[in-house]
């Protein structure tokens, strides 16, 4: 087990008021430290420290990449030895997040998005070209959200 050092209440109001809805606006950062009564450095500050805690994964939008374009989940048959290096290999393609090593024979899985279909596919082969390595491309075929906010 880790040990994870305590959040201030200020990164605790942060992760608790904007993890699902951050502000739309063009200077969001200092839009949450109006409404936190900080400062915009302050607010940066705290989320520099809570990334650095390692318990902020991202800051930013979560797109349906559906409507902007193309995306698909694809899992990679990666053995053990070479994991970290095919996972940079894939990270460096454009258009891949969400990339992560899973218990299973098929260990890493990524989402990939791209402008059209065609792009997404030549992403593909590409990655497919480049690693050599069983992959299995699950496009999604039905959407659904998920609340993703946890109580703090």
């Amino acid at each position: 087990m880790s040990y994870s050092p305590p959040l201030s209440p200020r990164q605790q109001q942060l992760l608790a008021r904007y993890q699902q809805q951050l502000p739309c606006s063009a200077h969001p950062y200092a839009q949450m430290a109006a409404e936190l009564g900080c400062s915009e450095a302050e607010v940066l500050a705290e989320l520099r420290q809570l990334d650095a805690l390692g318990a902020l994964s991202r800051v930013g939008a979560v797109l349906e990449s559906r409507k902007l374009g193309a995306s698909t989940l694809v899992a990679l048959q990666v053995p053990p030895e070479r994991l970290d290096a095919i996972a940079a290999l894939v990270s460096s393609v454009a258009g891949v997040n969400h990339n992560y090593a899973r218990e299973h024979r098929y260990n890493l899985w990524f989402v990939l998005t791209a402008v059209s279909q065609q792009e997404l596919q030549q992403s593909l082969e590409q990655i497919r070209q480049q690693t050599q390595l069983p992959m299995l491309n699950l496009p999604m075929i039905r959407g659904y959200h998920l609340n993703l906010g946890f109580p703090l």
